[in-house]
């Protein structure tokens, strides 16, 4: 298991699939780190030389890619900014509701967590 920016990416995939497990690079950014390295696309991630990974590390961070967690922090300090300033999506954000528009009287079930029955309590 190759080793990049502290995160350990699975063996036995492609280059490009196991590119995906940094977070913040994604299907596009790590299409094209593997076109820029001119790396064989069909290559598994413990093909690679330590040569290579550390070239595709001066990639990353030649092209200022935000990733793992200069990224976390960056989003974390984002959504503290929304919430410091009680816009509407920080509200949302702070409710645990969902942020972009969607219907909450139904669905919304991975925002709001699971369903709390809300009802009479009789004595006996």
């Amino acid at each position: 298991m190759p080793r990049l920016l502290g995160v350990d990416i699975p063996g036995k995939k492609k280059i490009e699939y196991s590119l995906r497990y940094i977070y913040g690079v994604g299907p596009a950014r790590a299409r094209a780190i593997v076109e820029t390295l001119e790396l064989d696309p069909n290559m598994r991630a413990d093909d690679l030389t330590e040569e290579q990974i550390n070239h595709v590390m001066a990639a990353i961070t030649e092209k200022r890619f935000m990733v793992e967690g200069d990224l976390r922090r960056d989003i974390a300090s984002n959504l503290k900014r929304l919430q410091a300033i009680n816009c509407y999506r920080g509200l949302r954000h702070r409710r645990g509701l969902p942020v972009r528009g969607q219907r909450t009287s139904t669905n919304a079930r991975t925002r709001k967590g699971a369903r709390r029955t809300v009802g009479i309590i009789r004595k006996k």
